[in-house]
């Protein structure tokens, strides 16, 4: 079975064990063993701001991508299966054009002379351009609009298993749809919430290109923080530790995470 199993234990050391092991070695030697950038990462304003700050987008984004996440799926559920292929296609678009790409023009929309405010002031609507980007408001849009997918397969996955029967026998029990609805879908359908809740949550705590072109330099999320790190200042050890410590960040959530739900669900494995 050893033998068997070699390969991919190969692949896991080669990929994940020994360059998390060097940056995690990176964090604590420099010239001798040292804490002295997890003394800054734990005490520093610019270290707690940025950490707080990557949290309160996180958090914004799975909150909003669950709003518009739910109709979505609960409508690709509801409709027949011509429509709910079309409606998963239209989810899944997307990931054919580059993050990159998709933070640029979610730029050039937002920006001071871009098309949204353009069609304000020809509604006149506003006297002067908001303020729509370089700032939080235009990275949690863009950001929530790439990492919306990711919360609409979870959801649609989980509430494909939940058999209409219980719905018919909710309605023939006199209970209304609103009711049916709020007392037994709903319920059904809460660990498919936090499969896709854990997986934007996540994915958005280490999210770099979309805050560098839409926070403008003044939304430091923490991978910002690692790459101004080893860019401006050449300081490997301090980024190290930043990102060891996101890294223990993720692994809290999902142990937390899995107290409640199987990890293979929130992985999409099941």
């Amino acid at each position: 079975m050893l033998a068997l199993v070699s390969p991919a234990l190969l692949v896991i050391l080669a990929l994940i064990v020994l360059p998390v092991g060097w940056l995690a070695w990176q964090s604590i030697y420099h010239d001798g063993f040292t804490l002295e950038n997890y003394r800054r990462v734990f005490t520093e304003d610019v270290y707690w701001r940025s950490f707080a700050l990557t949290f309160e987008i996180s958090l914004a984004v799975t909150v909003i991508a669950l709003l518009l996440g739910y109709p979505v799926a609960y409508l690709a559920n509801s409709v027949p299966k011509g429509w709910s292929i079309l409606i998963l296609s239209l989810v899944v678009l997307p990931f054919w054009t580059s993050v990159l790409v998709r933070a640029y023009a979610w730029l050039a929309l937002l920006q001071r002379t871009g098309v949204i405010n353009q069609f304000l002031r020809y509604l006149d609507a506003i006297s002067e351009p908001l303020a729509l980007v370089h700032n939080t408001f235009g990275t949690v849009v863009a950001t929530v609009h790439i990492l919306l997918p990711f919360m609409v397969l979870p959801l649609y996955a989980t509430m494909q298993k939940i058999p209409n029967d219980l719905m018919q026998a909710g309605a023939s029990l006199g209970a209304s749809p609103s009711l049916t609805f709020m007392r037994v879908f709903l319920p059904l359908s809460l660990p498919g919430v936090l499969a896709g809740c854990t997986m934007v949550f996540v994915l958005c705590l280490g999210f770099y290109i979309t805050p560098e072109l839409l926070g403008g330099g003044r939304t430091v999320m923490v991978s910002m923080l690692v790459s101004r790190n080893v860019e401006l200042y050449n300081q490997f050890g301090a980024a190290s530790a930043v990102a060891v410590v996101l890294l223990l960040s993720v692994l809290a959530i999902f142990f937390v995470v899995s107290r409640f739900i199987s990890l293979d669900r929130v992985l999409g494995q099941k």
